[in-house]
């Protein structure tokens, strides 16, 4: 019976895991930190696995805006049993704990907010249909013909001077035997 539970459990730990990944690589964070922190409540921290979760973990809290928690996992991990999982914590705990930068505004990219689009949606519609309208042979930009008087057409010798230049080198390969 014990090992009909822990079996249970480590379905419950693996599809916990399996949406708490999913949730961040859509950019859901906040449901993220939901389903790996009910992974990690699961599993056993001082495992492989469990720590694997908290450091997902860790990304997740950092991602939804909840730096003291990520930071005070971190310090947790540090004392993992597991190497590879306490030499992630303190590098994940060195990254956040580094000053953040600050950045000028014109290194920024402003990113409309697209959540009022339903609202415009008549405008979208009306936008839509004055684009599909057939455009008269009048509105067409007319091509400018270039004044060929005004381009450079001489002969500015520069072929003659790089056959010149490769004779001069393939006749001193000869004349040096190489």
């Amino acid at each position: 019976m014990q090992s009909n539970v822990s079996s249970q459990s480590q379905e419950i730990i693996k599809t916990e895991y399996k949406a708490g990944l999913a949730t961040f690589e859509r950019g859901q964070y906040r449901q993220a930190v939901q389903h790996l922190e009910k992974a990690s409540a699961l599993s056993n921290r001082n495992s492989r696995q469990g720590g694997e979760v908290q450091l997902w973990l860790v990304n997740a809290y950092e991602a939804a805006g909840q730096r003291q928690e990520a930071i005070a996992l971190c310090e947790q991990l540090k004392r993992h049993p597991h190497y590879e999982i306490n030499k992630q914590g303190r590098r994940l705990l060195y990254i956040l704990q580094a000053p953040q930068l600050q950045r000028p505004a014109e290194w920024m990219t402003q990113i409309p907010d697209l959540g009022a689009i339903s609202d415009n949606e008549s405008q979208i519609k009306l936008s839509i249909k004055s684009d599909n309208r057939k455009r008269s042979p009048q509105s067409e930009p007319t091509r400018e013909i270039e004044d060929l008087s005004k381009i450079n057409t001489k002969d500015n010798r520069f072929i003659v001077v790089a056959l010149f230049a490769i004779a001069l080198t393939l006749g001193a390969l000869i004349w040096w035997g190489l």
